[in-house]
């Protein structure tokens, strides 16, 4: 049978000429290539904007082109000269538009109007802002308790944007926060807050200049955050090992062409990333990692028997660790027969890395969602500081724990307030700065907000950015979910399918993009602030011209909406709207790390805030680097599958043409497919036994048991590079076989990476030879 027709050529490397021509198509393709290419001069720059693309860092030492392929493909989208007003809307229905495609809505354009939903003409029809507002905030103020309402953040809201509108909500009552980082990198901020007393990575960009050794491990950089390769690149030249575990081949570790290189891209070369590379099973990585721990502890005995100094960084462990002879315990403990099986690596695989962990002098280990959306998720993140621990590696120059963000300002939402579980610390700042009571109980997540919308405990959803509907789980459920609602807000740049679910009364209103200018009444150009996954602290001002009068920024409409709601008799909110210098001080004063704020972010490259385990303090309950004595999980889902015929373990992921729900285009070069995103990719040896080749078309039933019936109708075959019963795809599509309720343990987070699913043939796809 000839190879299906979306199945073509793969990059022989990440970045290169294909990125450079990829630019090129994104930036014509948005009507206005000249602008965009102009504007793409200012992105990460002091005086420019920052990257609406991934929260990667920026260099203190940057140059003229700090910027990628996704930078590109975000700015392009946004700064596209396509719109979609009233007149868009007098022409679709939202029963059309919701059969359209999440490409399709998105690249109509720009929102220009405010909105509301007509349901007995099943359109959107022009509103005012005052009356939006009105009309908000008097449903609001009709629930019977603020608790009935959920207020979603995406991490795309500036610093100044997530804390007034935390501020906002409080002062309403609730802390239901649902937030697009209780979908990614939950895990990562649970397990580093037990184990070293703070959420957040320890590394600084610099410290990827001295490291001798990267573990990078259930990341794809070349798809996610494609300037970390400039980095590992670098790390590479110079002799750095760098040790990936994927289960999937990814062309961005294997070997990268920097667009800034003359010499590679002249000669079309290219520089090799990974000096190791192993294809871990789903879910294997705790188990990958205790193989590497229990392989240190045997080096450091026959150390020591030979009279050699130890392996150990000891004077690191006695004064800064507790809990140690616990976790040798459970790793002598530990069997090598269920490391082998569980991890799918040979034990000589693992020895040889441990091995060059123990040659390694500085040692960084980074991570992103392929650790953080299993069921045990935090168990894995803590044995991998556990492992960093064994030789120092945390609080020192070159190393550490560096878990790598999605959206741009994920983590500086989750700082400035953000949190469904307020530190009491910050609920006491905020009542002494503004002398009213804040809500002390805790609030919704996302899983927690998709079940109260279920019930019908919640009845009303307000989103500030994002795309709800296709980011979570069980897509079906949350159509159902987000109809019952009696109020739906959603704020945003760009249809998505989130507004086509709307509620009794329902609201999309549109806000200025990151690139835009955003000027105050007095014609005075503002600014905005991100925290990066270092983090760094740093200003972004738009450049652009607003896509329409319009508009207003995130900052603006949250106002609007605060003051009909709860009023501006605590909180002056048109003054905060027009002047973001005075949020900026609430955040000076109410939010350590934040004193001179409006001074020091206006700095070159802004600034680093504080961080404890810099200096090797530790604020966790033992005030100390703490170790995990977790014992590995007895199954994994992938081992669970192996057990079963025609049973598979699904991971979603992004195709390299997408950034989180946004979908640039229908190709995936590094992937080699062309033109179709309903794909599953299949081990060839799997494909065999389950009687199906190259472009058969499958349905992917969900297997989880709780009596919901979860069907991906008519996906396409792609034989693929994975390990034996593990099966992958991209979101959103696959959400819809994604279980809402079945969660991360102590994270909450969904097992996008661990989905039991079958496949049921819907016919065989005839292709020419």
């Amino acid at each position: 049978m000839g190879k299906p027709e979306f199945i073509g050529k793969k990059s022989k490397a990440a970045g290169g000429w294909g990125a450079l021509k990829s630019c090129g198509k994104k930036l014509l393709a948005s009507g206005a290539p000249l602008s965009g290419a102009a504007a793409m001069l200012k992105a990460n720059q002091p005086d420019g904007f920052d990257c609406p693309g991934c929260a990667w860092g920026d260099p203190a030492h940057g140059s003229s082109f700090e910027f990628c392929e996704n930078g590109v493909k975000a700015v392009a989208w946004e700064a596209t000269d396509k719109r979609v007003g009233p007149k868009f809307f007098a022409k679709h229905t939202v029963s059309e538009l919701r059969s359209w495609t999440d490409y399709e809505l998105e690249k109509q354009g720009r929102l220009t109007h405010p909105m509301r939903y007509d349901a007995e003409t099943d359109r959107y029809v022009e509103v005012s802002w005052d009356d939006a507002f009105a009309d908000i905030g008097r449903i609001l103020n009709s629930l019977d308790s603020p608790d009935r309402a959920e207020f979603y953040t995406s991490g795309r809201a500036s610093n100044e944007a997530a804390y007034i509108y935390q501020l906002f909500v409080r002062l309403y009552g609730t802390n239901n926060f649902p937030d697009c980082s209780n979908m990614c990198h939950e895990a990562s901020g649970v397990a580093l807050e037990q184990a070293i007393g703070i959420g957040k990575g320890t590394v600084t960009l610099e410290d990827f200049e001295k490291a001798d050794a990267i573990f990078v491990i259930g990341q794809n950089p070349g798809t996610n955050h494609p300037r970390m390769l400039g980095d590992l690149r670098r790390a590479a030249m110079r002799g750095a090992r760098v040790a990936v575990f994927n289960p999937v081949r990814e062309k961005g570790l294997e070997r990268f062409a920097d667009p800034q290189d003359k010499l590679e891209m002249l000669t079309g070369g290219s520089t090799a990333i990974a000096s190791e590379y192993f294809q871990v099973r789903l879910g294997g990585d705790m188990a990958a990692v205790r193989g590497m721990a229990k392989a240190v502890f045997a080096a450091d005995d026959a150390a020591l028997a030979a009279g050699q100094p130890s392996v150990l960084d000891h004077g690191f462990l006695r004064q800064h660790t507790a809990g140690f002879e616990a976790y040798r315990a459970a790793v002598e403990a530990t069997s090598w027969d269920h490391i082998e099986h569980q991890s799918g690596l040979e034990r000589a695989q693992l020895e040889h890395l441990a091995q060059i962990y123990i040659e390694s002098e500085r040692t960084i280990c980074t991570w992103a969602m392929g650790l953080t959306q299993h069921r045990h998720s935090v168990a894995t993140l803590r044995e991998v500081s556990n492992f960093m621990f064994l030789r120092g590696n945390v609080g020192r120059p070159g190393a550490g724990l560096c878990p790598v963000r999605g959206h741009s300002n994920v983590q500086g939402d989750r700082t400035v307030g953000i949190n469904e579980k307020p530190p009491v610390a910050f609920l006491d700042a905020l009542e002494a700065e503004f002398g009213v009571p804040m809500p002390r109980h805790n609030g919704h997540n996302v899983l927690a907000a998709i079940g109260a919308m279920l019930d019908g405990t919640a009845q009303a959803f307000i989103g500030l950015g994002g795309n709800f509907a296709r980011a979570t789980p069980d897509s079906s459920l949350i159509a159902k979910a987000m109809r019952q609602q009696k109020l739906t807000v959603n704020i945003a740049t760009k249809l998505n399918h989130s507004h086509l679910l709307p509620g009794a009364v329902s609201y999309v209103l549109p806000c200025l993009g990151r690139t835009e200018i955003d000027r105050n009444a007095r014609g005075i150009a503002q600014i905005v602030t991100v925290e990066d996954s270092m983090c760094m602290v740093h200003g972004s001002g738009g450049i652009n011209k607003p896509a329409s009068k319009e508009l207003r920024s995130e900052v603006g409409i949250i106002a609007g909406i605060a003051a009909a709601t709860v009023g501006s008799e605590v909180v002056e909110w048109a003054k905060l709207a027009q002047d973001h210098n005075l949020i900026r001080d609430l955040i000076a004063r109410t939010i350590p790390g934040f004193h001179n704020y409006n001074e020091r972010v206006r700095r070159p490259r802004g600034f680093r805030l504080y961080n404890a385990v810099d200096h090797r303090v530790w604020n966790t309950h033992t005030q100390r680097a703490t170790f995990s004595d977790c014992a590995l999980p007895e199954a994994t889902e992938h081992q669970q599958a192996l057990s079963e015929d025609g049973l598979f373990v699904l991971q979603t992921f992004r195709s390299h043409d997408q950034y989180n729900t946004t979908v640039y285009g229908l190709d995936d070069r590094y992937r080699g497919i062309y033109g179709e995103r309903r794909v599953v990719f299949v081990n060839p040896k799997d494909l065999a036994e389950i009687g199906v080749e190259a472009g058969d078309r499958v349905n992917i039933v969900g297997r989880h048991d709780d009596g919901v019936s979860r069907v991906a109708e008519d996906f396409r075959v792609v034989p693929y590079d994975l390990p034996r019963g593990s099966v992958a795809g991209y979101y959103p599509e696959l959400n819809v076989v994604v279980p809402f309720s079945a969660a991360g343990d102590q994270s909450d987070t969904p097992l996008s990476k661990s989905v039991l699913v079958s496949f049921k043939p819907v016919e065989r796809q005839l292709s020419a030879a």
